[in-house]
């Protein structure tokens, strides 16, 4: 049987297309043995297994929502109001130019770097 130093030294006979290949299959061996045993002792582990509580099991549990503000009028739901007032859904980008037109724009001077 070949010792590991026998069999490099055989490899690095090898014409170097094959050396690369063998390289990249031995790192890829290498990291599919590591990812399969990270993924063994995770799941063994229970990393991986879904909790029996849920957001609908817990919003459930409650029964009644209260909320609490300084006063109840009805300025306070005119937000509320005016989010479910508008029809138009479709996603917009909307650019507000913000300099203003009364102020000189000042022209930039060229600057020389002597070397």
């Amino acid at each position: 049987m070949k010792t590991v130093f026998e069999h490099i030294e055989h490899i690095k006979g090898k014409p170097h297309h094959i050396r690369k290949s063998i390289a990249f299959g031995t790192a890829a061996g290498g990291t599919a043995l590591i990812a399969f045993v990270w993924l063994v002792a995770s799941v063994s582990t229970g990393r991986f297994a879904l909790k029996p509580t849920s957001f609908a099991d817990i919003a459930n549990q409650q029964e009644s929502v209260e909320v609490v503000g300084p006063e109840s009028s009805s300025e306070n739901l005119a937000g509320a109001a005016a989010a479910l007032g508008s029809k138009d859904t479709t996603p917009r980008i909307q650019i507000v130019d913000t300099a203003s037109s009364t102020r000189p724009t000042k022209k930039a001077e060229q600057t020389t770097i002597p070397f």
